[in-house]
């Protein structure tokens, strides 16, 4: 069983620090395992003090959803699903969880191989730049957010698709 340790993280962590100060945007950084347990947490100086929680909010609903589907390669996808099905659910599952999801740009899972290893949320620009940081980093430190054999069935690339593109980000593809 694969595991994302702690030490990666903080390479992680640390390019997400290099970008964010490239933009001029203090973000904090999350990364949790698998089940949503948190590996990982900075606050970069003069982020705002509800940050912290929101990017763990952000890897903690990409772990839970991805753990549930591989329909949810990010928090773009998972936010634009909610909003087609039920925007409520998406309130009261925060309320649930004690707070614990938020979707939203600048969070994703990360694999080795074939399996979830954890997930990563990034918080405190705004949602596109949150996802710029993140996706910066994590090719940075050479993290991948799909699994290594694409066993998604056709339908289901279709779907997560057309979400990117009703989130106005139809030059991304699954």
């Amino acid at each position: 069983m694969a595991k994302l340790r702690a030490v990666e993280c903080r390479e992680f962590i640390k390019a997400v620090i290099e970008k964010a100060d490239e933009m001029g945007v203090p973000v904090s950084i999350a990364v949790v395992g698998p089940e949503g347990h948190l590996i990982a947490l900075e606050r970069m100086d003069d982020a705002g003090f509800i940050t912290p929680e929101t990017a763990w909010s952000k890897a903690y609903t990409v772990a839970a959803f991805r753990s549930m589907s591989p329909r949810f390669p990010d928090g773009l996808v998972i936010q634009q699903w909610f909003k087609e099905r039920n925007p409520q659910l998406m309130m009261n599952m925060a309320v649930m969880t004690n707070g614990k999801i938020a979707a939203s740009g600048g969070c994703a899972p990360v694999f080795k191989g074939n399996e979830m290893v954890g997930a990563y949320g990034v918080s405190g620009a705004t949602s596109d730049q949150d996802e710029i940081i993140a996706i910066y980093a994590r090719e940075k430190v050479g993290w991948k957010h799909l699994a290594a054999d694409d066993t998604t069935h056709p339908d289901v690339k279709k779907h997560i698709n057309e979400l990117y593109k009703k989130a106005g980000i139809g030059d991304r593809k699954l």
